[in-house]
């Protein structure tokens, strides 16, 4: 039970006693009742089994979109217990597991098959729950839409999870959900865009810095490197470079401009593999950094130095 009151209002004394039974504050100077009723938020029992623990608890699992039912739905016994029926008692509830099956409806099918291929694709590019989590509601209400009918399954869970991606700010290509997916980038990118109009989800821009760190760390570049790379980047937006062109093309060209300043080379075809593009497209974005941001000089004055 924990309280913010550090002293007495009335005395001002700071000997307070808090009576943990009662739920009261008690100033132990003049006898004053400071506070009552105080809700206890600490746990009230411990489990030292797992036993021990099933036989005091009243709640669940919290509710979560992973699960076809939200993980508030039940199941008729678990097999462990209808085993210990007898054999009239045990047919019997087995048939009602039978009917259960067959009577859920065609959404909550489609959700049991698809949320495990999110998560296996959810898995496969390291996403965190929180990412896991909104792509499993943006799958379902397009699930209650019917925004599946005439669409494959795996295109719309590629295009939920590239969607709950860009919401949370965490880096992941086209090129990668297709990849983890097996979904053409085109037919992910087609559903992704018609989910989200449908479904009323505004979805800011990429931001290209958001790719640095990623593509750095598979480069094996240094902390420099990357801070560098995203004040050229800064340059490049207030210069208004980076409207209309790929986040990951730009990004790429940034850090490849960058380890060119701080005499780590990289190849552009090793950029370009990292970040899932072109050597044109590296090519391009590295002459139009150099022209409108006058970078030549910095990369001159480290070749100097060697």
């Amino acid at each position: 039970m924990a309280t913010s009151i550090k002293k007495c209002p009335e005395c001002g004394s700071l000997s307070l006693n808090i009576n943990r039974e009662k739920g009261e504050v008690i100033c132990k100077d003049c006898g004053l009742v400071i506070e009552e009723k105080m809700v206890d938020f600490s746990q009230e029992w411990r489990e030292f089994d797992s036993d021990d623990g099933e036989s005091k608890r009243r709640t669940g699992a919290p509710m979560t979109y992973t699960q076809y039912d939200q993980g508030i739905g039940t199941e008729v016994g678990r097999k462990a217990d209808l085993y210990q029926l007898g054999n009239k008692d045990r047919n019997k509830f087995f048939r009602l597991r039978k009917w259960q099956y067959r009577i859920s409806t065609a959404i909550e099918r489609n959700l049991k098959l698809a949320l495990a291929e999110l998560k296996r694709v959810a898995s496969y590019l390291k996403l965190p729950k929180t990412v896991e989590e909104e792509a499993a509601r943006i799958y379902t209400l397009a699930v209650q839409r019917g925004l599946v009918r005439g669409r494959s399954m795996e295109s719309v869970v590629a295009g939920a999870l590239y969607a709950a991606c860009r919401r949370h700010e965490v880096p992941r290509t086209l090129d990668e959900l297709s990849e983890a997916s097996g979904i053409e980038k085109k037919e992910i990118g087609r559903t992704y865009r018609f989910v989200t109009r449908e479904l009323g989800i505004t979805i800011l821009p990429s931001n290209p810095a958001d790719y640095i760190a990623r593509f750095a760390s598979s480069l094996k570049l240094s902390a420099e490197t990357q801070s560098k790379a995203v004040e050229i980047l800064d340059s490049a937006q207030n210069a208004e470079l980076t409207s209309g062109r790929g986040p990951t093309g730009i990004a790429a060209a940034a850090l490849y401009v960058s380890a060119l300043i701080h005499g780590e080379k990289r190849t552009q075809r090793e950029v370009a593999d990292v970040a899932g593009v072109t050597e044109v497209t590296i090519r391009n974005r590295y002459k139009e950094l150099l022209e409108k941001l006058n970078l030549e000089k910095e990369i001159k004055k480290t070749k100097k130095k060697k």
